[in-house]
């Protein structure tokens, strides 16, 4: 009787460090969680970076024109009135875009 008692408690004992260790809420869940958790904190962290940048270029554009103009001349290519513009090309790349273009011998 004895043996069978403990058998009883031993199996017991199993069952609930199972339930511990592997169930949803158990300690591989938690850990699981600890790491989501950190995962979204370094997210969280470059988005709200990006956001300040985001503030400070809006700022910028709204005090004066330098701004604006920097920007038109590196987003879109502008040039000042009286300015010369000069295009180096270079082998292998769009000298537009800058992207790289297969030349007419080479096949895809």
């Amino acid at each position: 009787m004895m043996k069978l008692t403990i058998a009883l408690l031993v199996v017991m004992l199993l069952a609930l460090q199972a339930k511990v260790w592997f169930s949803d809420v158990g300690h591989f869940a938690a850990m699981d969680l600890k790491a989501e958790v950190q995962q979204q904190a370094a997210r969280a962290q470059r988005v709200a970076a990006a956001n300040e940048q985001l503030v400070a270029q809006v700022l910028a554009l709204r005090s004066g024109t330098a701004a604006i103009e920097a920007s038109a001349r590196t987003d879109l290519g502008m040039i000042k009135q009286g300015e010369e513009y000069y295009v180096v090309a270079m082998p292998g790349l769009d000298p537009v875009t800058g992207a790289p273009v297969a030349s007419p011998t080479q096949r895809p």
